[in-house]
Parts: C-alpha cells; sequence; structure tokens
C-alpha cells in the first residue's frame, strides 16, 4: 500500500500524485472520465484537482464541466470521505476574480456541482493583485469558518503577495495557506525554484506542481520529426528546440531504461523528490495513460540519478 504524504501543515493526507481533471469533460466525456477515476482510486488514489474554470476554454462549455463530472462520480461511487477534492477560484466567466463576494458565491456554485457539503482544498487560481490580501483571506477564513471549506492554498501568485497573505493569517490568526500550486517541472524550474520556494519552505507549505509533465513534452511522445496529436502539442514540442529540452530527454531515457519504467514516472519521480512537493499533479485522459503516471508511487531514484535529471535541466 502506498504511504501517503501529509499535505503542509494540514490533517490532509494525499496519494503522492494529484489527478489533474481538467480534461474531465473536455478531452475525456463522462464515462471515460470515470473509468479514469475508478483506475486512479484503485490504485490508492484520493488526491483530485480540479477547478470552477474547467472547461470553460472548450466551445460550447461554461466552466465547472470538470467539477460537475467529479461530482457525479462521488455520488455514484459513494466515496466522499475517501477522496481529497481540491479545486480553485478565480477564472469562471461567472466568477471572475478575487473579491470576497466572489470568492464566497464561486466556493458555493462549486459545492453544489461537486455535491457536495465541504471542499477539502480551496485555491486562489490566479492571483488579484488589484484586491487586498485581508479581503482575500477575510473570505477564505470565513468559508473555513461556516465549515464549506477545510483548507485553504495558493496559485500563480508572487513570492510577496504569499509572504504578504501569510504574514495578514498569522497576525489576525486568520485561517492560513497550507499549500501551494506552482508552474514546475524538469524544464520548468525557474517558474518555483528560488523566491517562491523560498517563502513556500519557510512558511512550511506543500507544493502541488502543475504543468508537471510540461504538456506531455516529459512523458518522452514528442521526439524530433514526430508529429502528436494533441490540443497541448504545439506548447510542449516547442522544448525540442532548446538545448535543455533534449538533454533532459536523454536523461529521463537512461534512468527509465535503468527502472523498467515509463519516461513519465522517472520525470514524477525527480518532482516528488524535490523541497516541499508533496504530490505532482498530471492528467490522463484514458486508463491507459494511468500505469506511468501512478509509477511515481513506487519509484525512488538513487542519489545519483536525482542529481543527473538535475544537471540535465540546469
Amino acid at each position: 500500500m502506498t504511504s501517503l504524504r501529509k499535505l503542509g501543515s494540514s490533517d490532509l493526507e494525499v496519494f503522492p500524485l494529484s489527478l489533474g481533471g481538467n480534461v474531465f469533460g473536455w478531452t475525456a466525456d463522462e464515462t471515460r472520465s470515470f473509468a479514469v477515476l475508478d483506475a486512479y482510486a484503485a490504485a490508492g488514489g484520493n488526491f483530485l484537482d480540479t477547478a470552477d474554470s474547467y472547461s470553460a476554454w472548450v466551445e460550447g462549455n461554461e466552466g465547472g464541466e470538470s467539477e460537475t463530472v467529479i461530482g457525479k462520480w462521488l455520488k455514484s461511487r459513494g466515496n466522499r470521505a475517501d477522496i481529497v477534492v481540491a479545486t480553485k477560484v478565480s477564472q469562471h466567466p461567472a466568477y471572475p476574480g478575487l473579491s470576497g463576494a466572489n470568492i464566497k458565491a464561486a466556493a458555493d456554485a462549486s459545492l453544489r456541482r461537486l455535491g457536495t457539503d465541504h471542499i477539502d482544498l480551496y485555491y486562489t487560481h490566479f492571483d488579484k493583485p488589484e484586491v487586498p490580501v485581508e479581503e482575500i483571506i477575510g473570505a477564505l477564513d470565513e468559508l473555513v469558518k461556516a465549515g464549506k471549506v477545510r483548507n485553504i492554498a495558493a496559485s500563480n501568485i508572487s513570492p510577496e503577495r504569499l509572504r504578504e497573505s501569510l504574514e495578514f493569517s498569522d497576525r489576525e490568526g486568520l485561517a492560513r495557506y497550507v499549500a501551494l500550486q506552482p508552474h514546475y517541472n524538469l524544464v520548468s524550474r525557474d517558474t518555483y525554484e528560488g523566491a517562491l520556494l523560498e517563502v513556500a519552505s519557510q512558511a512550511g507549505l506543500a507544493a502541488v506542481p502543475y504543468f508537471a509533465l510540461a504538456a506531455g513534452f516529459l512523458t518522452g511522445k514528442y521526439r524530433p520529426g514526430t508529429t502528436v496529436d494533441s490540443p497541448r502539442a504545439a506548447g510542449a514540442a516547442k522544448h525540442l528546440g532548446t538545448e535543455r529540452g533534449p538533454r533532459v530527454l536523454t536523461a529521463l531515457d537512461e534512468i527509465a531504461a535503468a527502472h523498467d519504467v515509463a519516461v513519465a514516472t522517472v520525470a514524477l519521480a525527480w518532482l516528488a523528490a524535490q523541497p516541499t512537493v508533496a504530490a505532482p499533479i498530471a492528467s490522463a485522459r484514458t486508463v491507459e495513460q494511468l500505469p506511468a503516471l501512478l509509477g511515481v508511487a513506487d519509484l525512488v531514484l538513487t542519489d545519483d540519478e536525482l542529481k543527473r535529471l538535475s544537471q540535465a535541466s540546469a
């Protein structure tokens, strides 16, 4: 049985891979989404990541499709108590921004779609610097006191705003961020390492990185001369044009071969071993894509392997 990881200072214990819900209601319909969710849970997975805006970018969608799929799955399986549900606020077309009133209204809408009375981890999806941290934290604290949210977290926030938020929570005795969701992977390290990581580490926050596989590039399926049929292909393939991208793939290939695992498993294992990281986020459109992701729970890289990947990605 895979051991769960404590999420920062919270009482949440999570599987070392958070299953991304961005594909549910987008590239994975309800039937396929249920199959992926079932397989993830059967493997011991308990940490779902979604957002109220998923997938508003798809023509005909209005946002909240992913939460609705997850809500239906939780109800049909009767397993709400076993699952840590994380969702986010600020980007839904009908609930934009981080005003206090909007945060509370958006949370109620998310609760309805998820079919639950509480959100385990509630992120500010994209920080809005024009809104005082006092207003944001104040609204989140009200949700915690009302029992609608168990823990709060931040994503896409500057080190300065994160520190200011934490200091306000501490000073006023209000709900405090327990986790941070940064953009972080082997080909995008400066999006987290540095000042943001320093604040998170000092504050005891758990990091739950998104784009953990660089939009699919770190699965190894993007190679010179290959064409991949994916909505994210252009974003992933750009790494082939850098010095770092091919260098990282070479190191991943050799380490994956040594362990007889998928390239994606190694990329996730490097990320899971980094300071503050509790669980990388990765999504799967099909059940067949899951084993490579779930493998992170069992793969322990040697110090030399971790060092080699860090050097290749420098």
